[in-house]
């Protein structure tokens, strides 16, 4: 069972949700793919036991074999080539690592050089077996690192959270690809139906069963609940504005391992979203 947490910004609560929840439970993976920005592990404060480096192929050039066809160039359509002033220019930071100019060089002037982009790092912390993407500082694309995250994911029938990125971008798109299920966070504000929107739509275009759980909830009115009810979201679970579960996130404290109150709030949460992945996943396969 593998639920990708997400949310339209950064700060809406999906790290609390998604940690939580995997604390929550008897065994669980908890998978942080916010490589650019990870911090589940602050919170479980895992024993590392494994840290493997995450790289790709760039294309590399032997000026001696080069004679300047531009054929290379002519193909990348992501100008990571360039030919000046007699000389092949690769350009790494927008090179996609096809290997395509590698392929059409009638020369063999390109080889394939590593260029690592960041690791993964896999620990435990009590019941839960976490797995942590890191970004390199000044990498531009953290896709294959998520996706080493995944292929590492523990097996299907096993209970994982995926706690992905912010936003709708490819990233996000990355994260939740092989989800049975994705959760949404959001605030009680205005800018919080705009945020929700966006990953609504995102889990929309992917067909991927989905439910909505409402952070900082208070007792005025909520326009994030509103929009729910008009778009049919199924709305899991609402977590209140309390202080003192915003003392505790921001001590990177797990919230259902310091207070029973949120144990057993988290604890029933989770039991929900369960039945809703079982319920989901058997009416479509």
């Amino acid at each position: 069972m593998r639920i990708a947490v997400l949310s339209g910004k950064g700060g809406t609560g999906k790290t609390l949700v998604a940690v939580n929840l995997a604390a929550s439970a008897k065994e669980a993976s908890y998978i942080d793919c916010d490589v650019e920005e990870p911090n589940g592990h602050l919170f479980f404060r895992p024993r590392v036991f494994a840290s493997e480096k995450v790289s790709v192929g760039i294309p590399a050039v032997d000026e001696n074999l080069c004679t300047g066809c531009r054929l290379c160039v002519d193909f990348c359509k992501f100008n990571a080539l360039a030919y000046i002033n007699n000389k092949l220019l690769v350009f790494a930071e927008v090179c996609h690592s096809c290997g395509g100019c590698m392929l059409f060089c009638p020369e063999k002037a390109l080889a394939e050089k590593e260029n690592i982009l960041g690791e993964v790092q896999r620990g435990i912390s009590g019941n839960v077996a976490v797995i942590t993407g890191i970004l390199n500082t000044g990498k531009e694309s953290g896709v294959p690192i998520i996706k080493k995250l995944l292929n590492n994911m523990a097996k299907k029938e096993d209970l994982t959270f995926v706690d992905c990125p912010p936003g709708s971008a490819c990233i996000v798109m990355e994260s939740i690809k092989d989800a049975d299920y994705c959760l949404l966070v959001a605030e009680p504000t205005l800018f919080g139906v705009h945020n929700l929107n966006m990953v609504y739509e995102l889990v929309k275009l992917f067909n991927k069963p989905h439910g909505v759980v409402l952070n900082k909830c208070l007792q005025e009115e909520n326009p994030v609940e509103k929009f729910c009810h008009e778009k049919g979201l199924n709305i899991l679970g609402r977590i209140p504005f309390d202080s003192e579960l915003g003392t505790l996130n921001s001590k990177a404290l797990i919230s259902v391992r310091e207070n029973e109150a949120y144990r057993d709030m988290f604890s029933s949460l989770l039991q929900i979203v369960t039945e809703e992945v079982r319920h989901e996943t058997v009416a479509n396969p």
